[in-house]
């Protein structure tokens, strides 16, 4: 377990450092030591962006840092791809997703995209900044049983809610489940919005994604 701490903690502080290569290697070798992806991601990139995502709004680092430790993060992410992505079985449903628009915010987004297909689940991702007509365009014509909104600023939030009103007004939205998720949603905003679902991570996503479409 102190091995295992230490793996971590040093994929951590590399990520901080935004040096993408050593955080590649590092995740990689903790990856051959046994470490699973979900702890590599919870317990080290995580952590990492989180403390990123501080010193940014207490203007201790500038937006160029922000995106060399996002280049870095992008780095251990491509170690766990081939892992999270392996599919375990035939497609068990169909989900569209897509970060809001005005919100240009993919890592999580790519990750729960990674872990639904690792599950089983086709996904058609439609990117950043995908506008309400594009969600309501891709229902029609891929008819999934799940339609996934991400975002991750306060401002774009709306755009949830946009959306689903405008299903409900096109008659299309009792054809669809509706999760969200990203920093600034909540369960309660789930509820109010009349989505079917909120999960809190990737992980929790994919649990939640599986009950619905069981």
């Amino acid at each position: 377990m102190v091995t295992t701490q230490l793996e971590l903690n040093l994929i951590t502080k590399a990520l901080i450092k935004g040096q993408a290569n050593r955080v590649k290697a590092l995740t990689a070798l903790a990856i051959e030591n046994g470490v699973t992806p979900q702890t590599l991601f919870e317990k080290a990139l995580l952590p990492g962006m989180q403390v990123i995502g501080s010193q940014f709004r207490d203007n201790t680092i500038y937006i160029s840092d922000v995106l060399i430790a996002s280049r870095a993060m992008h780095a251990g992410l491509h170690v766990l791809k081939p892992i999270l992505s392996d599919p375990k079985q035939s497609s068990l449903g169909k989900v569209v997703i897509g970060t809001v628009a005005g919100d240009l915010h993919d890592i999580g987004k790519n990750l729960i995209v990674m872990m639904f297909r690792g599950a089983g689940l086709e996904v058609i991702d439609l990117g950043i900044d995908v506008q309400t007509d594009d969600f309501i365009e891709a229902v029609t014509e891929h008819k999934p049983d799940i339609l996934a909104l991400s975002a991750m600023l306060t401002t774009t939030l709306a755009m949830m809610n946009e959306t689903i009103k405008e299903l409900e007004r096109r008659e299309l939205r009792n054809n669809v489940k509706i999760i969200i998720g990203g920093n600034p949603a909540t369960h309660d905003y789930a509820q109010a919005i009349k989505a079917d679902g909120y999960a809190v991570d990737a992980f929790k996503a994919v649990d939640l994604a599986l009950q619905l479409v069981q």
